[in-house]
């Protein structure tokens, strides 16, 4: 083992005197070096940028994994720089979970193929998902990380190589300071003055060269600040692609909901009144805007023979409805409703079950479920 006590000593006596200097500066016994305002603008910016792009940084991964502990396996996987498992999001969890369950109510019934249906799309969204989280880590989070990792952390070496710098020449500046009081008051210290001052003209060059070494790195920023825009259009773009999918998604569901048999009409037939809103529809969510108009009856039965001012109200099966929001009748069949009102409603055969029979004193005309909140 090589072990050279002279060059020990020698570290030990710089970091010596280096915190001597540093102290006496806190405590403004002794002179410090200013850096020049150009300097001192870079490394603001610098630092600036580095806080900034950090909080960034921990803020997208929370967006893109919400669970901390799978942040924390993600951050140990990447320093043992093994490959991270892949792991199934929630959303295919949850279309897994319903084509499990529709196995047990079975497929053939209106709620099992439904489940079907919508477990189907459910993986889709995830598979949708994870792509989105793929490419957003590679060409979002990726870049981020290289730059606090890799070109943040050279930055702050040479920053911390060119404050050592500064301490060395500040501690030189001291040292001729005190021999040429020195030598004001005894010749013989001329050669302490010569020692000191060529101590301090190197001091001085390693302190120029460490300066612009640095100076060059922090002007490197813009260039970070380039790629980074880069990458936040590049994020921007899958995330838009993300939600377009997710959209297209939701819309083919709602197609392919739309072509199963309406359940609910034989359940409204059968009580003799419809039911309501279920209770995932807007008219249920607080601050929901109203829902939108339910298309017009076009049953034949209906349209042959029910007429508005003819049909009398069950002896029984009417219930009181409190109305959601404003309602603007369409034609004469239909009766206009305001919101937070009472009416009174019923069902009569033949007629479509998004709708109801609805009175008011003597206004009388079809009202939609959707805009009602049925009172028992």
């Amino acid at each position: 083992m090589d072990f050279n006590v002279k060059k020990l000593a020698s570290d030990a006596g710089v970091f010596f005197t280096r915190a001597v200097q540093y102290t006496e500066e806190k405590l403004g016994q002794a002179e410090k070096t200013e850096l020049d305002a150009h300097l001192e603008n870079l490394i603001a910016r610098a630092d600036c940028t580095k806080n900034w792009t950090e909080k960034i940084f921990r803020q997208t991964e929370v967006l893109l994994q919400p669970n901390p502990s799978a942040r924390i396996e993600e951050f140990f996987y990447e320093k043992l720089d093994r490959k991270i498992p892949s792991r199934t999001t929630n959303a295919e969890l949850l279309g897994q979970y319903m084509q499990d369950a529709a196995k047990e109510f079975g497929p053939g019934t209106p709620y099992g193929s439904t489940l079907i249906t919508v477990g189907d799309f459910q993986k889709r969204l995830g598979g949708a998902e994870r792509e989105f989280l793929h490419t957003s880590a590679i060409n979002f989070l990726a870049p981020l990380r290289n730059f606090l990792e890799g070109d943040w952390k050279t930055i702050s070496k040479e920053r911390r190589l060119l404050e050592n710098r500064r301490l060395d020449l500040d501690v030189c500046k001291a040292r001729l300071k005190k021999a040429k009081s020195a030598e004001a008051k005894a010749a013989l210290w001329s050669e302490e003055v010569d020692k000191a001052e060529h101590e301090l003209r190197v001091a001085q060059t390693e302190f120029d060269r460490q300066a612009e070494v640095t100076r060059l790195l922090l002007e490197g920023i813009s260039s970070t600040h380039v790629n980074h825009l880069r990458c936040l259009h590049e994020f921007v773009e899958a995330q838009a692609a993300y939600y377009i999918q997710c959209h297209k998604h939701m819309q083919d569901l709602q197609k392919e909901l739309s072509r199963f048999p309406n359940a609910f009409a034989v359940n409204a037939s059968t009580s003799g009144v419809s039911t309501g809103p279920s209770p995932l529809s807007t008219a249920t969510l607080p601050g929901a805007s109203s829902p939108s108009r339910p298309p017009n009856p076009s049953n034949a039965l209906e349209s042959s023979t029910l007429k508005i001012e003819e049909v009398k109200p069950p002896a029984t099966g009417t219930r009181k409805a409190k109305v959601l929001y404003d309602y603007d009748a369409a034609d004469t069949s239909e009766l206009s409703l305001l919101s937070d009102e009472l009416i009174t409603v019923y069902t009569v055969p033949g007629m479509d079950p998004d709708w109801l029979i609805g009175e008011r004193g003597n206004q009388k005309g079809k009202v939609p479920v959707t805009y009602l909140e049925l009172l028992s």
